[in-house]
């Protein structure tokens, strides 16, 4: 097996917009440092979150405007007030997206100003901008023309900005350094916070588990700046999408909308965007999820007029080539594999080949059928299993809404009452034999539907929910954690 993981370890999923606190989300800093103290403390030695890129309104972390860059809505302004950088009054309870914006504005200032007569500020900075140049470029321009045309898509702008004409982007860099200078320290201060973290969770033998989306959003940095990578045609619109064919998450498949790969031209150059793409996901985290892998062996290409995912069709892709770029550039590769949906022999053959874990849902476990792979008895010591995942109901939820003959089945299974759920699903994943199990937050604290995360297909309402508080260390949410963990030699 591949050394993606050193041990038997048990984790947490919640999104860092999850975290409490008085902005519109969860963000970085004490709170999240105080998450993982609290989640160690219940024998939790791993915390996955979503992707971490700024995202579009409706908020998925799944539809962001670069695969390289932080969202800044994650920055946590108390660093700012503590670093001088901002007047403790601009932050209050119950601020929404714009106030939180303001403030990053007035730190970005006092930020410039400060860099000027403090030396190691500045090296830090002019260090951070070189090493990231290959993206940050790209996205500090996208970003100030998204805010020039009232957040416009990129193929809404004048054609030679569009069409990324040399001169006129010398002249958005002239006449607008003020707002590119803004976003070089949005992103500064993200990749500051965010190591903060990783270096208290190394220190606490913690890994942080990320996610890499498969495709990115049609209106981001990626395609404005390489259209040529992406099945973009001359006005910048998509002639095929991506998406999935109906399922078991909804009837009539998902329309994601997001342009398909140039494979054969990301070939010709050794699949470097991609390279670039996972070396910047691993400066952040520990291990990621490749999000949609069956992808990399074939992908639905929907027509861009449908307005769902029943029409279209399998086209290869060459996963088995990317994926051994990246193990020759990489070595070890510390990916999982999200096997979810049609799974056919050849994925699993391509995830096998290069010894790459899938996952196994116990939601899914208890369909009657005695070969269900996501059965207990049936995990691999080589996978990563969940009560549920960020795209299924909570435990309660899921477990309330079956028909009683489907209830009785899962309770026979797990020989336990209803009183005993969530914990005897919860007990059954960490009992498992695979090598990692991750138990989403919402069932932890026993929440039913109203704590859902996301409803695939539907793009209301979702991506909200977020604690209260965090439960304290020694809260009986964490003993009993703690104690499962430890009999199952997760600790």
């Amino acid at each position: 097996m591949s050394t993606w993981i050193d041990r038997r370890r048990a984790g947490v999923l919640l999104h860092v917009t999850s975290l409490p606190g008085t902005g519109p989300v969860g963000t970085l800093g004490q709170t999240a440092i105080t998450w993982l103290d609290a989640m160690h403390s219940g024998g939790f030695s791993v915390w996955q979150f979503l992707p971490l890129g700024p995202t579009h309104d409706h908020g998925s972390p799944y539809e962001s405007l670069s695969s390289f860059a932080g969202n800044p809505l994650l920055i946590d302004l108390q660093d700012c007030v503590h670093r001088g950088w901002l007047p403790a009054e601009m932050v209050h309870p119950h601020m929404d997206q714009v106030q939180h914006q303001q403030c990053l504005t007035h730190a970005g200032t006092r930020f410039w100003q400060q860099q000027a007569d403090d030396a190691r500020l500045r090296a830090d900075i002019v260090s951070f901008t070189q090493q990231q140049a290959y993206w940050l470029d790209d996205f500090v321009l996208f970003s100030v023309l998204k805010q020039l045309h009232n957040g416009k898509a990129w193929w809404q702008w004048p054609e030679a900005l569009r069409d990324r004409h040399a001169d006129a982007l010398a002249e958005i860099r002239d006449q607008h350094q003020d707002m590119i200078r803004q976003v070089i320290f949005e992103q500064f201060l993200f990749d500051q916070q965010w190591q903060a973290i990783r270096t208290h969770a190394e220190a606490n033998d913690i890994l942080l588990f990320g996610d890499l989306p498969i495709y990115v959003a049609h209106d981001s940095a990626d395609v404005w700046s390489s259209p040529e990578l992406f099945t973009i045609n001359a006005q910048g619109l998509c002639d095929h999408v991506a998406g999935v064919p109906p399922d078991y998450f909804s009837a009539t498949g998902q329309r994601w909308g997001n342009p398909l790969y140039h494979w054969e031209r990301m070939q010709a150059d050794d699949f470097r965007w991609w390279r670039r793409r996972l070396q910047r996901q691993l400066e952040r985290m520990h291990l990621v999820r490749i999000d949609h892998f069956r992808g990399l062996e074939a992908y639905w290409a929907i027509p861009g007029e449908s307005e769902d995912g029943i029409i279209g069709e399998w086209l290869p892709a060459p996963g088995h080539e990317l994926l051994a770029t990246l193990k020759r550039h990489f070595g070890r590769l510390p990916l999982i594999a999200e096997d979810l949906g049609i799974i056919t022999e050849e994925v699993n053959r391509l995830r096998e080949a290069f010894e790459l874990p899938g996952m196994k849902i116990l939601q899914f476990a208890f369909d009657g059928h005695a070969d269900n792979p996501y059965l207990p008895e049936h995990h691999e010591i080589n996978s990563v299993v969940y009560t549920g995942t960020h795209d299924n109901d909570t435990t309660m939820g899921w477990f309330s809404q079956l028909h009683e003959a489907d209830r009785q089945r899962v309770l026979e299974h797990l020989h336990c009452r209803a009183d005993d759920m969530p914990w005897a699903l919860i007990e059954t994943a960490i009992a498992s034999v695979a090598r990692l199990a991750v138990i989403p937050m919402q069932d932890l604290l026993e929440l039913g539907s109203q704590a859902r995360f996301n409803t695939p297909g539907t793009v209301a309402g979702n991506w909200q929910w977020r604690l209260t508080d965090i439960p304290a260390t020694g809260d009986p949410l964490w003993t009993r954690s703690a104690a499962l963990n430890q009999r199952h030699e997760r600790i």
